[in-house]
């Protein structure tokens, strides 16, 4: 009975100190926590995860009129993968490999439980595509070009020197804090709070923008509200209308907004969709802007994109991560957790990684998986 007592009274004030830290975290402004505890510890996982996007309000993105399906190479999955590639897919939970050469499905394999139309977050794979509305609305005239000011659209940036071009380059000069342990985070608050736009218009300019480069989500979140701004209508549905739909996407996609009043897409992340669809943006940049016989991007803006802005950052251009492994000129639309658009134009190669984990980091600036990937791939194509 003493012990039931004892149990009993400990059981209380465990419940009055979890109901005092909760009025703490919602007096300090820090209430977003709870939802991070809800969505990945309660789920079982330690980080967000690629499924995550189910917990979370999002825009629709309809699949194309006109769905144009990539064609089946006549050596469909005749080889099959090396087995250095299959050991890396197998430890770090790839669920979709998919090889495109000259415009056709070579090979492609998917998880358990996954397909090639299941949709999976691709993190900030989403900043380039938010990098490609940008070239997009220059294109339609909403923009000006990359040297346009931020503060043409918000004033509170007004004698910065912030350009346009200095969010899709990570050149900002932001005081983000790109932090992905840290509950306390603008990055961790950006994920899980309501009113996005409030926490980024809080930013302030702390370096000279344009003058180098330094990663920063919270550039592309910038860079995504003055889309918005500019062409006045949600970034999703300019999405559709730019991309998903001239480029025959076969399947919907969902874009993650912050919550259900704003609905501002997350646009550093969280674009869900497939790995087929996905590289469509490898072969719209392969070939200059243009989707089969239409413009969609100009070509300076597409050829300024996967070149690098500073000279002492090669690895990074406007909206695209750079490498030239093997000696090849490479772009890539890149997830923190391993998710992978990479295209090689000189030999019309197209390679896709979907999945649950990364590689080791290595002290360059991808991961060990990234180099397997491209590696690999050589090593099943033919001579």
């Amino acid at each position: 009975m003493k012990i039931l007592k004892t149990l009993k009274k400990a059981s209380k004030w465990v419940l009055i100190i979890a109901f005092g830290l909760v009025i703490i975290l919602y007096l300090t402004d820090y209430n977003y926590i709870l939802k991070g505890v809800r969505v990945v510890y309660l789920t079982g996982h330690i980080t967000a995860f690629i499924d995550d996007y189910t917990y979370f309000e999002n825009e629709d993105i309809p699949a194309s009129t006109l769905p144009q399906p990539w064609p089946i190479h006549e050596n469909y999955n005749s080889v099959v993968a090396t087995e250095a590639l299959s050991e890396v897919n197998k430890k770090l939970g790839t669920i979709a490999f998919l090889i495109i050469k000259n415009d056709s499905i070579w090979f492609e394999n998917y998880a358990e439980n996954y397909s090639k139309d299941s949709q999976t977050n691709s993190f900030s794979m989403a900043k380039s595509i938010t990098s490609a509305l940008l070239g997009k609305a220059i294109h339609d005239g909403f923009i000006n070009s990359l040297e346009q000011p931020v503060s043409d659209f918000y004033p509170q940036f007004a004698n910065s020197g912030m350009t346009v071009g200095d969010l899709s380059s990570m050149a900002s000069g932001l005081n983000w804090d790109e932090s992905y342990k840290s509950p306390f985070s603008v990055t961790a608050r950006s994920y899980y709070d309501n009113d996005l736009a409030e926490t980024i218009l809080n930013l302030k300019v702390v370096d000279t923008p344009g003058k180098h480069y330094k990663y920063l989500s919270g550039n592309t979140e910038l860079l995504g509200m003055v889309i918005q701004k500019a062409i006045q209508k949600p970034l999703a549905k300019y999405l559709s209308e730019s991309f998903w739909q001239p480029m025959g996407a076969e399947n919907p996609a969902l874009w993650q907004v912050d919550d259900k009043v704003n609905r501002l897409v997350k646009s550093y992340c969280c674009i869900a969709s497939n790995a087929r669809d996905f590289a469509r943006f490898g072969k719209l940049y392969k070939d200059n802007g243009k989707w089969n016989r239409q413009r969609l991007l100009d070509s300076s803006f597409v050829a300024t994109s996967v070149y690098p802005r500073f000279e002492e950052s090669p690895q990074y251009g406007y909206g695209f991560w750079l490498s030239d492994y093997l000696e090849k000129k490479i772009f890539v639309m890149r997830g923190i957790l391993g998710q992978y658009v990479i295209t090689i134009p000189e030999d019309n190669l197209i390679i896709v990684r979907l999945g649950h984990n990364r590689g080791d980091k290595t002290g360059t600036p991808f991961t060990s998986d990234f180099y397997t990937y491209v590696e690999e791939v050589y090593n099943m194509l033919p001579d």
